[in-house]
């Protein structure tokens, strides 16, 4: 029998858009693969979720990024509706979303990680958090959004305050300099190294979705000792953490280190970019899985991550006791 997949797309982030988008080529992945694919376009309504998911699908393929869909609030209203659903469960995608709980887990396993502390934003915007030069990060968004890179001797503020949208806070870290490497883990394997070349100053938002001069080099041209210490890097975040299915890391490499020793994780991504050219769909092709296979085989691993409950007498059902 065929399986019905519910397939979200959209939300309420910031990246809304890059769902909608992406979310065309996994529909056609799915239906392609013998699904029988039903598009949600998922808003705040849940009454309205609740009535798009019923009748009830056999699985649910989430395709939200950034707040809302990959921060563990979707997750929790699929486990308590009991729906199997693809990536990772509310817990690893809640702390996959808060880059500074990431680190402090990630180092408890032996990952490298660049220094850095949450500051308020009077802070940052005074420079009195850390020496140049650093990056500010919002503590929780994706996409590489809001994301400042802070040099010496330039004349930028470290917070654009018309466009800040993220909080009191966020996250400062030292600059790594050097090379942007990217491995993807699924079901737990590190499935290889990926150097991305961008024009611009790093990997940001036009890099991904706009920009058609960025350039992914798989496998990346880097020292063997450099490439499975990446790939450990990635595994081991993505143990820690808890993740399932597909996953991707972000990591830099600072060539002027010797060995691995320039190897610094910069955060993982929960919910990677699933259309024909991000790396978590570049890397199992290179392993030998295709587009269409690596989406079936999310649906065919997806699970609710809710124990199934066995139907219980409460204590205001049970009879009485007798007294002796």
């Amino acid at each position: 029998m065929t399986k019905t997949v519910a397939l979200l797309v959209g939300g309420w982030s910031s990246e809304r858009e890059v769902s909608l988008m992406k979310g065309k080529h996994v529909e056609a992945a799915l239906k392609e693969g013998g699904y029988d694919v039903r598009v949600i376009d998922v808003t705040r309504d849940l009454q309205k979720l609740a009535k798009d998911l019923s009748p009830r699908p056999d699985v649910v393929f989430n395709n939200l990024y950034g707040r809302g869909g990959e921060d563990g609030t979707i997750q929790g209203v699929l486990d308590m509706m009991g729906i199997p659903y693809t990536h990772s469960g509310v817990a690893a995608s809640a702390v996959g979303m808060d880059k500074t709980l990431t680190k402090k887990l990630a180092q408890s396993v032996g990952v490298r990680v660049s220094p850095g502390k949450i500051a308020s934003k009077a802070d940052i915007l005074a420079e009195r958090v850390m020496e140049r030069p650093y990056v500010v990060k919002p503590i929780n968004e994706g996409s590489s959004v809001g994301v400042r890179i802070i040099l010496e001797g330039e004349n930028q503020a470290p917070i654009d305050e018309a466009s800040w949208t993220f909080g009191e806070q966020a996250l400062v870290e030292k600059y790594v300099p050097g090379r942007e490497i990217h491995v993807a883990v699924l079901d737990g394997k590190a499935l290889g190294v990926t150097e991305i070349i961008v024009k611009g100053r790093f990997f940001d938002y036009e890099a991904k979705y706009v920009s058609d001069t960025t350039e992914l080099i798989t496998p990346a041209p880097v020292p063997d000792i450099v490439a499975k210490t990446a790939m450990e890097f990635a595994k081991n975040t993505y143990d820690v953490l808890g993740c399932e299915g597909i996953a991707r890391c972000d990591l830099r490499y600072d060539d002027s280190k010797p060995g691995a020793d320039g190897v610094y994780l910069l955060e993982i991504n929960t919910m990677p970019g699933l259309s024909p050219g991000s790396i978590a769909v570049i890397q199992p092709e290179h392993n030998g899985m295709d587009y269409v296979q690596l989406c079936s085989h999310l649906v065919e691993t997806a699970r609710c991550h809710l124990p199934a409950q066995e139907d219980r007498q409460s204590s205001s059902d049970a009879p009485a006791a007798r007294s002796a």
